[in-house]
Order: structure tokens, then sequence, then C-alpha cells
């Protein structure tokens, strides 16, 4: 049975060696699968279609296009600006911030996850004040050069005020976690931002998967029948960290 494969957190910056081979392993891997989602934040930031791209990481998402898979982009907290000639260039079908996606008989619920963080207030309004309409459009106003320049400093920015926050509140709230399941209607949740890779029980038994970001090594949701895993690649080797159920082995 063809697998689906899920990424996020890639933070796509400046064509780093390790970063190229990783996108290289990822593609290998994907060259079988039946659907790729990315669940936001394929860029380190995106300020508009007309943002220049390193010929090097154009050339790997243009992979994307090429892929067999469906493939599908989910916005995250620093590419929710991503357009219609992005879209083309991946190949990719635009998925809203919440999107159900049914496979094995299981619903499973995708999202970026930075809305779940509701601990973070200052986070939260900040988040609202970014994609609000009026705001957007001011922004894409702009020239290229200035856009460039606000969106390093507020990632400056995001960068300080992280480092000083306590560790709790820039997670997930549990209790928003169970009302967006029971409102959806889904049996477990898969998203990205918190960089906290794992597999967690909620207290009724369902799952929340959680992608990890790309640094040393990449990470992927792998989906297949009813089952679930999480694994950590790089060029060298591949691990299965997690399942749900417990059913598969490490890969070396």
């Amino acid at each position: 049975m063809a697998e689906t494969l899920i990424i996020a957190d890639l933070h796509l910056a400046t064509p780093e060696p390790r970063t190229l081979a990783l996108l290289d392993t990822f593609f290998e891997r994907a060259e079988h699968a039946e659907a790729v989602y990315v669940l936001g934040d394929l860029f380190d930031y995106w300020i508009g279609d007309d943002q220049p791209i390193d010929p090097a990481i154009a050339e790997r998402l243009g992979r994307f296009a090429d892929l067999k898979a469906t493939v599908y982009f989910q916005p995250g907290n620093r590419d929710f600006l991503v357009g219609r000639q992005l879209l083309e260039r991946l190949g990719a079908t635009h998925l809203p911030d919440q999107t159900v996606l049914e496979q094995g008989g299981r619903r499973w619920l995708l999202t970026h996850g930075d809305e779940l963080c509701i601990d973070d207030a200052a986070y939260q309004a900040m988040r609202a004040q970014l994609r609000d309409p009026g705001f957007v459009r001011d922004f894409l106003a702009r020239s290229l050069s200035e856009r460039i320049a606000i969106a390093e400093d507020l990632r400056n920015k995001s960068r300080t005020a992280s480092s000083s926050k306590p560790e709790d509140i820039m997670d997930v709230n549990v209790a928003a976690v169970d009302e967006i399941l029971e409102r959806t209607g889904t049996d477990g949740l898969i998203h990205g931002h918190t960089h906290r890779p794992a597999i967690h029980r909620l207290a009724d038994g369902r799952p929340r998967v959680v992608i990890g970001d790309w640094g040393e090594a990449g990470w992927l949701v792998s989906l297949e029948g009813d089952g679930v895993a999480l694994e950590r690649f790089t060029p060298e080797s591949s691990e299965v960290m997690a399942t749900w159920p417990l059913r598969r082995e490490a890969i070396a």
C-alpha cells in the first residue's frame, strides 16, 4: 500500500550543503509516495512570491512538482504569504489552516500548530496582527527590500523573545487540542511548529503526532494503512523513532 508522507518546518533560507542533501534524501523516499503534505514553515520567512530564491533551492522546489505523489501545502507562521506562483512551482494544492485527512479508517487533523499555542498570549496577538487583511495589503504593497528588512527584524525579535519565555507556554495547550479534535470529529492530530518531535497519547487515548524541524537531520511522518510512524533521517540512515500503534521496527 502506498504511503502518505508529511513534513514541516524545513525553514529553508540559504543553500547549506546539509539542507540540500536532506532534501535530496527526502525526494528519494517520496518517489513512491501516494501523497506529500507540507505543513508550513517550508521557508524561514516568505514575504511574497517575488522573493528571490537561490538557484540550488529553486531546483529542489521544482522536484516537488516532479513527484508522482499529489502535493499539498498548508501555510505556517513563517510562510502564510505563499501565493499562487510558488504553489505552481511546487505543483501543490493549497490547504486551509485546519485540514482533515482520512486514511486507513482514521480521520487525522492536519495543522501547522501555532494556533494551538494559546498560552503564549504575546505570540497570539502578533499572529492576529500579521494575518489581518489590512496589514497584509499594506505589507505586500511595500518594496521587496522593505519587506525583507521587516521580515528579518521580526525573525530576530522572535528569537530574542523565545529565548526568554518559559518552555511550557510555547507548546500547544492540551485543552485546545482536545477542543479542536472534538469540534472536527477527528481521531488524532498531526502538527509541526513546536520543534518537539514525538507521538503523545492524549487523555482519551487519541494520538498527537509532532513533526520535528530540519537541521542536522530531517523529520517526517509516514501514514500507511491505519498506522503512523515518526521518522528521523539523514543522507546516511533513517530511523523510526515512534509509531502508532506500536507495530514497526526501526529501519537501518
